[in-house]
């Protein structure tokens, strides 16, 4: 199923956990990790626990959890949210894809546990720490079945690296972390997974956070994390194929049927291959699930 919205929402408040229920978000994070406090914790952990359970039933936006590092509480968070049946877990601070495939061993037993049918998936986010990057070429040849896709991050990253901003003077990010944005997404490719668009902190710039949308959709990104509601549209727009994409998509598809065995054929004077095919086809599916995720709220 195709989300393209990611809503964090602190896993301590009432009142955000309410407003995220109505943002129109495809999936909501109940963040037990960076935007809790630290001796607020277990309040949130139990505060998560207690939402999953109460929205067990039809759910009008997919229920992702993200859980602090293993180190740091993170097994506490797993063992009291796995019972409410959340649709995924976001794993922050990964250094290597060995650590999903043991937390998946854990799920197993935990979802034994508490008869949980569905299998949670889990998306790591997968550039936090410096020892991250050297391990992304790893994800590929890892069993992960529970892998729905991957993310990234840059101010994890920048705190452990010591650096004082992770931008360059254009306001773009600095080297290291479009090197390390690059190599996620060409790894949640090369695994066949989602890759998803970090977090644009501009949460008033709704322009702005539609033209690095469509920037990141142009590469290849699948969708995007939101840290506010008012984000959630832009970022939803962003990332459903337009009429005209769907259309010309629609055009390609029926002329290389009409044509069965060729590998180019023209439409309105331009010359399209078999990798346009692919394309077109990857368009109209992302719009079916678009579709059905709709027509399922």
């Amino acid at each position: 199923m195709t989300l393209r919205s990611f809503l964090f929402v602190p896993g301590d408040s009432e009142k955000k956990l309410a407003k995220g229920a109505g943002s129109g978000a495809d999936a909501l994070i109940l963040d037990i990790e960076d935007s809790v406090a630290v001796e607020r914790k277990p309040l949130a952990r139990s505060m998560v626990a207690d939402y999953l359970a109460a929205n067990g039933g039809t759910r009008a936006n997919e229920l992702w959890v993200r859980v602090n590092p293993m180190s740091e509480g993170g097994l506490d968070d797993i063992v009291a949210v796995v019972r409410g049946r959340p649709d995924g877990l976001v794993v922050p601070k990964v250094d290597h894809p060995s650590q999903l495939e043991r937390l998946s061993a854990m799920l197993d037993v935990l979802e034994r546990r508490d008869d949980v049918e569905k299998p949670i998936r889990l998306m790591p986010v997968a550039t936090e720490t410096p020892l991250a990057p050297f391990g992304l070429a790893d994800y590929a040849k890892a069993d992960l079945p529970r892998l729905y896709g991957m993310t990234w991050g840059a101010e994890d990253l920048s705190t452990a690296l010591g650096a004082s901003t992770n931008k360059g003077p254009d306001g773009r990010w600095a080297f290291t972390y479009q090197m390390v944005r690059s190599n996620c997404l060409i790894t949640a490719k090369a695994c066949g997974v989602a890759p998803i668009e970090t977090l644009y902190a501009d949460f008033s710039d709704d322009a702005g956070l539609r033209g690095d949308c469509m920037a990141a959709l142009k590469e290849g990104f699948t969708g995007r994390i939101a840290i506010h509601p008012a984000q959630v549209a832009g970022i939803n727009e962003s990332f459903t194929p337009s009429a005209s994409d769907i259309e010309t998509a629609r055009r390609v598809v029926a002329a290389f049927e009409a044509q069965p065995g060729t590998g180019v054929v023209g439409i309105d004077g331009k010359m399209y291959d078999i990798p346009h095919l692919k394309q077109a086809r990857q368009v109209l599916a992302r719009m079916a699930a678009i579709d059905e995720r709709a027509a399922a709220k």
